[in-house]
Order: C-alpha cells, then structure tokens, then sequence
C-alpha cells in the first residue's frame, strides 16, 4: 500500500506564544518591587523599634532619678526638666516618641523616678500617664504649725505660707473641729505617703483623715474614763512629751498630771511656761519665769492649758491614753542627767529630789 501525503500550500508550523515569557517578566518584576518594599519595610520597623522601644535612659552609675515636675508645666518646660537631668541619649528620637504619643497635651505634674536603660516609650507613657511615684512625708519634734508648714514644704510642693494661713483661717480649722489653739492635735507625727504636688489643703485634708483612723472608738472611751477629750489627751500628752524623752517613762509622767488634775491641783508644769514666754532657750525655770500672765500659765490656773504647747509624738498620746494608775504628785529630773525622773509621793520626798538636783545644775553652771 502507498501511503499518500498531501500537504497544503504555504502551511507554516504552530508558532510557540510569547503571553508565557511576560507573565514571566512581569512576576519577576513584582518579586522584585515586593523585595524592595519588604527591605524597606524592615529597615523602618527597625527603625521604629529602636527609636521606640530601645534604650534611650542612661543614668549616672545606673542609679534612679527623681524627676519633679511643677503643676502648671508645658512641654517645652518639661523638656527642659529632662535636658537638665542629662540622661536622655538621643534627644530627637525621645522628642519624635512623644510628639506621636501626644506628651506636649498631656503634661502632668508630679514626682518621677526615672529607671536607667528604659525606653523612649517607657518614658513617655509614664511622663504621660501621670505615673508618678509617692514621696515619703515624714515630721516629728514640731513646736507649732508654723514650723510645720515650713518642715512639710520642703517634702511637697505645696509652699509654706499656703500650708502656715490655712492652718491659721479660723473658719476652715473650725470646720475641721479645731480652733487656734487646738489646731496642733489634728497632726500625728509619723511617716506618710503623698503625693509630691499635694496642695496645702490637699495635706490637710489627708492629715484630718489619719486623725479620724486613729482616734477610734476604743481610743475615744480610753480618753473619755480619764476624763478626757481626744483633743485634751493630745495636750496633757504635749506636756508629757517636753517632760522626757524616754517613752518608757511617758505613762508615769502623765499618771503624775492625770492625778493632778483629778485632785483639781495646778499642773505646775515648766513646759507650759517656755512656751508662754516662748523662749525656747530657757534651760532652767526661774520664779519670775511664773509670774507671766497667760492662759498657759499652769503655776496659776488650774486645769489644762487652752491647747497643746507642740504637736506631741503619737507614743505621748498612747502613753496619756494608757497613764500608769499610781499614786505619785510629783516628779524631779535625776541628778544623773540621764533624761529620767525621780518620782514621789509627798512635797517633802519631792523637795529632797529636788535639792538633789538642783546641786546637780549649779555644779554644772546651768543658770
């Protein structure tokens, strides 16, 4: 059998399609935008990170520091507090930071402790936020509210004459309770937290409050079966507390005046009359000293003073509050000069005591 081809004319062979090596193309072409795109966008997420949330706080020797900033502060006024702290490395990646975080609308006064080797971020959102860390609020040993005033603006910001005429201003004070002379029981000599741009009505609001926890019930019924008011424990233990330092010895020193004032004697208390004749120098009580008219006068009127000669330590108060229950009227400074007492029962024991230590001054030269 013949096999026959037939072949037409001019038939050309199928031609392979060029769509194939474009689509090629233009893959290769879009990986390679999508590389570009992809280097870039790590190359900004690094960016972003390390100017976000890498270090930027070196402190000197690595330890905290404290940051105050005043009510009333802007921005620029903050970046000078931060300037001045010189411990920010890179200054205009912190400044980038907290003008995205919106730092300059959101400035808040107040005390910050500043932890080396934290980030932009850390920074701002505690700058941000208000975070700040309560500062330590301590007072003792204080005559009056004045010295009080200038000894707790120097802990807050609150300045000393708006603490001073708050504590003054009658009307507010009677509001509280209190009066003029009265005034120096509301405070309680310890240690507090508070915030650092506390304002003067702002601590004595706070101070009110930890009155009223620590004078409770139990602590009002202790007072009242001595007779007393919370208000005249704090004074008779203001008394206590310019008799001796020895809080061992506080309950029988207030024992001494609570049966004093029980038998309606005068309290014939030295304290009360340095701070009548308010010289604090006075060392050694003199009769002349007992001549001084004043309400604080107790070699001549009986019963308490008007109020309390200092603010007295909360042991004073605790020690009037738990007084020993003896028998003893009178009491002497030991010839020792140890800061204890010689305590008696009669004038004629008290008066032996007395001459005991009398000798003891003049030997010394104490006027």
């Amino acid at each position: 059998m013949v096999k026959i081809e037939t072949k037409l004319p001019n038939e050309k062979k199928p031609r392979k399609s060029g769509k194939k090596k474009n689509g090629r193309r233009v893959g290769l072409v879009a990986l390679l935008v999508l590389g570009i795109l992809l280097v870039f966008a790590l190359a900004f997420g690094y960016w972003l990170y390390k100017t976000v949330m890498s270090p930027n706080v070196r402190t000197t020797n690595g330890k905290d520091v404290e940051l105050f900033i005043p009510t009333g502060s802007d921005y620029e006024q903050v970046k000078d507090i931060l300037q001045k702290a010189n411990f920010i490395v890179n200054e205009k990646s912190f400044n980038w930071v907290a003008q995205k975080k919106e730092l300059p609308a959101n400035v808040h006064p107040g005390h910050y402790v500043v932890k080396n080797g934290i980030s932009n971020n850390q920074l701002v959102n505690m700058l941000r936020g208000g975070l700040q860390t309560p500062v330590k609020v301590k007072f003792n040993n204080i005559r009056d509210v004045n010295q009080l005033a200038g000894r707790i603006a120097t802990q807050i910001e609150a300045d000393s004459a708006s603490i001073a005429n708050l504590l003054h201003k009658q009307d507010y004070i009677e509001q509280l309770g209190f009066n003029k002379y009265t005034i120096p029981a509301l405070f309680l000599p310890d240690t507090y937290e508070f915030y650092w741009n506390t304002d003067a009505e702002g601590f004595v609001i706070r101070m009110f409050q930890e009155y009223n926890k620590f004078w409770t019930e139990e602590r009002k019924q202790q007072a009242n079966a001595k007779g007393l008011t919370p208000i005249q424990v704090s004074t008779l233990a203001s008394i206590v507390n310019k008799e001796t330092n020895m809080t061992d010895e506080m309950p029988r020193v207030a024992g001494v005046y609570l049966n004093r004032l029980k038998s309606n004697w005068l309290l014939q208390a030295d304290p009360t009359l340095i701070f009548a004749w308010n010289d604090y120098s006075i060392r050694r009580v003199l009769d002349r000293h007992k001549e001084i008219e004043s309400p604080y006068n107790t070699y001549k009127y009986i019963g308490l003073p008007p109020g309390p000669i200092c603010i007295p330590s909360i042991a004073a108060v605790k020690a009037v509050l738990n007084a020993e229950d003896h028998h003893y009227f009178y009491f002497c400074a030991k010839e020792d000069f140890s800061g204890y007492h010689n305590f008696a029962k009669t004038l004629s024991e008290h008066n032996r005591n007395a001459v005991r230590y009398q000798q003891a001054l003049n030997q010394r030269g104490i006027k």
